[in-house]
This record gives structure tokens, C-alpha cells and sequence, in this order.
């Protein structure tokens, strides 16, 4: 492992958080490491991630609490613990609030879970944040317009808005196609690739293609 990789641990054991323990105690940015530690961990080992982002929030305000939070949400998500999810991402969203200039991708992230999990008592919230994030900053590469008017068309059909849902599957997979960002320096990043899963089968479904 590299010098500087020693808080980006993929795996978990008594020997690597004893090495990463020691590093620790002599850092002086400790929450940092932390927070970027449980992001690493946040899907394979979610108790420890959880554990790791709980110390990091007992340091204090820190500028990267958001995505603190987003990660909290993903380790919730593993141990399949949807309430703890929505409430964590709604935190990041808070956290946004008071300083906008530090974006995750909360918002787009809870969309889709409330459309994937099928949330329907939260579908209201979900059609509101979309109409909150309308501005094109918001969507920018195609993998955020695919996910966001995907997500919007699984729940207005669902709501048997039927003629809004398929023309919000129509937009998700028009971005599906694009092969190019849109920018010059990163024409690959945020290209979806794929829709063979149930997510892009249920927007091919609606759309009737």
C-alpha cells in the first residue's frame, strides 16, 4: 500500500485498523481520514463505516459533512436500513443548505432510491426535489439526466400520470445514448453505459420501447 493510502482501505481487520490507528494518532486532520476511511468502507464493512463517521462527527463542523453524510446513508443502505438511508441523505441536504457551494449527490441519490424501493409515501418528496433541481448545473453529464427523468418516469407512472411518465423515460433514455459528456477535457465521465438492470428495463417499459 501506498504512503498516502493507508485511509483507503477497501478491506477491514484488526491488523489494518491497528496500522490505521497508528497513522491516525499522528495526523493532524484526523476527521478527514476518518470521513474518506468510511466512504471506503461503506458498502463491504457498513458497521465500521458507521463507527468510523461517528467519531468523525464527534470532532466538530467540518466543510465536508455532507458527503459524511451521504456516505452514513450508503452504509445504511448495506445493512438495509432505508429510514437510516433517507434520513441521512436528507441531513446532506440540510448541510447543502447552509453552504451551496458544497454539493454531493444527495439529492439524486435519494431520488433514486424512492423510486427503486418503491417509497411511495415519499414520492411527494421526491417529485419536489426534482422540481428543486431543475437549474443545469444540476444535470450536467448524461448519467444525471438518465437517473433523475428515469427515476421521475417510474414514479408519475406509478402515480398513473401516465403521459408525463413517458416522456420522462423518453428524456432518460435519450441521455442513455449519449456516447459524450458534452465536455471537452472529459468526454467519458458520466456516460451510463448500461440500462440492463431492472432500472433501466422499467424506464425502456414505460417509455414502450
Amino acid at each position: 500500500m501506498a504512503k498516502d493510502d493507508w485511509f483507503r482501505n477497501s478491506d477491514w481487520s484488526a491488523e489494518i485498523e491497528a496500522s490505521f490507528r497508528a497513522k491516525l494518532a499522528r495526523a493532524k486532520d484526523k476527521a478527514q481520514y476518518l470521513r474518506i476511511q468510511a466512504a471506503y468502507l461503506a458498502k463491504r464493512e457498513p458497521d465500521t463505516a458507521l463507527r468510523l463517521l461517528e467519531e468523525y462527527f464527534q470532532l466538530g463542523d467540518h466543510f465536508d459533512h455532507a458527503q459524511a453524510h451521504v456516505s452514513r446513508a450508503e452504509a445504511y443502505l448495506s445493512l438495509g436500513n432505508l429510514a437510516g438511508a433517507v434520513a441521512s441523505y436528507e441531513a446532506a441536504l440540510e448541510r447543502e443548505r447552509v453552504f451551496p457551494k458544497l454539493r454531493t449527490q444527495a439529492w439524486v441519490l435519494l431520488l433514486m432510491l424512492i423510486a427503486n424501493r418503491r417509497m411511495t409515501q415519499l414520492y411527494p418528496r421526491a417529485l419536489e426535489l426534482v422540481d428543486q433541481h431543475q437549474q443545469p448545473e444540476h444535470l450536467l453529464f448524461p448519467m444525471d439526466r438518465y437517473r433523475v427523468h428515469g427515476a421521475r418516469a417510474i414514479i408519475l407512472n406509478d402515480l398513473q400520470r401516465y403521459a408525463e411518465a413517458r416522456s420522462s423515460a423518453e428524456l432518460a433514455l435519450a441521455a442513455a445514448a449519449k456516447t459524450q459528456s458534452g465536455f471537452s477535457d472529459h468526454q467519458t465521465v458520466g456516460i451510463v453505459g448500461t440500462t440492463d438492470d431492472d432500472f433501466g428495463r422499467d424506464i425502456r417499459a414505460i417509455a414502450g420501447s
